[in-house]
């Protein structure tokens, strides 16, 4: 879990190098935590022997942060809804409801083994910073 951390800490540090306000940061972070924690706790079973990776990329339009583990894999679509009446009072799986939320796109893809979520957060155009 030492490593979520580290990963949260990265991304906050990319986004306050790209300019965003501490709001747009404080979201961003939160996000890719939720996903680094997923990344460990459901993908990889807390599997000491398994790791996660992340990278991050500030390409100029986009921030993009990836983050893979080494587990069974993840189908998106068999997520329960967080917001149906059932879900509402659970205490789990609102974290990629969050992430879509923060985020401007969200990406699955399956690894074999593993799942890999890229999140995408677009930066401004210069003119609309001031």
């Amino acid at each position: 879990m030492e490593s979520v951390s580290e990963v949260e800490a990265a991304a906050d540090k990319m986004a306050a190098e790209a300019g965003f306000d501490e709001d747009e940061r404080f979201r961003l972070a939160m996000a890719v935590r939720e996903a680094a924690v997923n990344a460990v706790l459901h993908g990889n079973d807390y599997d000491p022997s398994k790791r996660i990776s992340a990278s991050f990329e500030n390409n100029g339009q986009s921030l993009i942060i990836t983050i893979a583990d080494e587990g069974r894999g993840l189908d998106p679509e068999t997520l329960p809804d967080p917001l149906a009446p059932e879900n509402l009072l659970r205490g789990t799986g609102r974290g990629i409801f969050l992430i879509r939320s923060f985020m401007d796109e969200v990406h699955f893809r399956q690894l074999h083994p593993g799942t890999e979520l890229t999140l995408v957060k677009h930066l401004a155009p210069a003119q609309e910073k001031s």
